[in-house]
């Protein structure tokens, strides 16, 4: 399958998602509030296209995210019926499996934020900022653990505005005051998962692999930077 077809395919089952997932939400404000930034985020996806094609592979974890969230935001995210699900397909409820004792549905995401989203973010950093070797694994990392608190304060900032009912689904805390740091530590672990996963798989393909590695650390500039930077300028 070409690679616009395979885009096309993924545009339409989530345009699917969207519209059948968005027919009676559990709170349809919570709802609107959640599909904010999504759309804000196909926007630019669809807009840089021409210019910035991203990989199948890219495109397919986004798609999977995406997919997760948009269940999250029909119901709530501490709502979402997976132990009923379960239970349906299994006899046993998922919490009663592992012992929780709340609805996990919004840490899976949070942990997926990072194992999914962690490879596309890889692969703009190679191939705008042309990082190689320590810096290609430790970049997206750092990106999706500081995106991740930045959300986290988007919906602190969201739910505080908001207040109320809204407010306090949008949030999803549970009566969790550690939320916050558990939810950014799922993502860090998930951001941590997908490269090492990558890592292992590129240290099997890619020959030069270590090379690649002492060579990012290796120092490119010993003279240096600050004040001694700011006198060369203006000798320039």
């Amino acid at each position: 399958m070409s690679h616009g077809r395979f885009l096309t395919l993924l545009a339409g089952l989530l345009a699917i998602q969207f519209l059948a997932l968005g027919i009676s939400p559990i709170d349809r404000h919570d709802w609107l509030l959640e599909n904010a930034l999504v759309i804000s985020f196909v926007v630019v996806l669809a807009l840089t296209y021409r210019k910035f094609k991203l990989s199948r592979i890219s495109y397919f974890l986004i798609f999977v995210f995406l997919s997760l969230h948009e269940i999250g935001s029909h119901y709530t995210y501490s709502l979402v019926p997976y132990d009923r699900w379960f239970e349906a397909l299994t006899g046993r409820t998922l919490n009663g499996v592992f012992g929780w004792q709340r609805n996990n549905f919004d840490r899976v995401v949070h942990f997926s934020y990072g194992l999914l989203l962690a490879y596309p973010i890889r692969e703009i950093f190679l191939r705008v900022a042309n990082v190689r070797g320590f810096w290609g694994y430790f970049l997206p990392l750092d990106l999706t653990m500081s995106t991740s608190m930045i959300y986290e304060l988007i919906e602190w900032a969201a739910a505080a505005f908001f207040g109320g009912e809204l407010g306090a689904a949008y949030l999803g805390t549970q009566g969790d005051v550690w939320d916050a740091h558990k939810d950014m530590a799922l993502a860090s672990l998930g951001g941590v998962v997908a490269m090492l996963i990558t890592a292992a798989i590129n240290s099997r393909l890619q020959r030069d692999f270590a090379q690649e590695w002492i060579d990012s650390l290796r120092v490119k500039d010993h003279r240096p930077y600050g004040e001694d930077e700011v006198r060369r300028m203006l000798k320039a």
